[in-house]
């Protein structure tokens, strides 16, 4: 079972690419951050036609997750518990069954954090705080457990093409690979690190400088496996030629093989 996840930035300005990637890749299940779309808003006809349940958690102009799978989406949820008044549409789970059992999907956008000195760090750092929290609490259901997403994390200085550029960003702070960390501590396992030691392994360049011709990335979109999960690994990828296309994303889709 191929499952992924992609930071589309904008559904809807991206839609003939997204189509052109899902038809290529023909996932079983995909997770899209950043859709900045309402619900309503969301082009789910286009998705529906080649096969796929959709489920979204949608913001107007800004944020917004999508669950779309091959097989039905059962007990949705939307929103990271935690913090009833955050209002941001930034966490969606479901439930998928399989051939061998059933699969708990959780898709993240995780706060960027930036500009450092503001309010948007502490957020970033509240919101994994939470992250934690629940997926501590989704370990005790004893199933295979999946949290994809743009978590807006560099784990280590060999994600990032450059890593001293990023030692002012949020993305790279102490405090928030430390949260990154505290998560694979409950007993996660970083799938594309548990099969791919490479460097240069990115998953995002920017769109200014050039970032893309020069290899310039950096790697912050990850799929989480509960330890249930990892037992069924079989690999993973990343489509980084996704990012030459015409109007490309800054993000690729990031994709993991499961024996479910």
């Amino acid at each position: 079972m191929k499952i992924a996840t992609w930071n589309i930035n904008g559904v809807k300005a991206r839609l003939e690419t997204a189509l052109a990637w899902f038809a290529e890749a023909r996932p079983d299940i995909a997770c899209l951050q950043e859709i900045k779309s309402v619900d309503e808003g969301f082009p789910a006809g286009a998705f529906e036609e080649l096969g796929y349940h959709v489920a979204t958690h949608g913001q107007k102009g800004f944020n917004g997750v999508a669950i779309l799978s091959r097989q039905p989406l059962e007990d949705i949820r939307r929103g990271l518990p935690g913090d009833d008044s955050d209002e941001q549409a930034r966490y969606i789970e479901a439930t998928v069954s399989t051939a061998t059992g059933a699969l708990r999907i959780g898709c993240l956008y995780l706060p960027n954090g930036n500009p450092l000195g503001t309010e948007k760090f502490p957020y970033k750092l509240a919101w994994m705080d939470r992250l934690i929290a629940h997926a501590r609490s989704q370990l005790e259901l004893e199933m295979p457990v999946l949290l994809l997403g743009d978590y807006n994390v560099i784990p280590e200085p060999r994600d990032a093409r450059t890593p001293q550029d990023w030692l002012g960003d949020a993305l790279f702070q102490p405090e928030s690979r430390a949260r990154f960390r505290a998560l694979l501590n409950l007993g996660f396992t970083e799938a594309v690190r548990a099969t791919n030691d490479r460097p240069d392994t990115y998953t995002f360049w920017d769109y200014q400088a050039g970032a893309w011709q020069r290899n310039n990335g950096i790697r912050i979109d990850h799929i989480l496996l509960s330890p249930q999960a990892a037992d069924l690994l079989r690999g993973t990828g990343i489509d980084a030629h996704v990012r030459g296309w015409d109007k490309p994303s800054d993000h690729v889709p990031v994709w993991v093989d499961l024996a479910a």
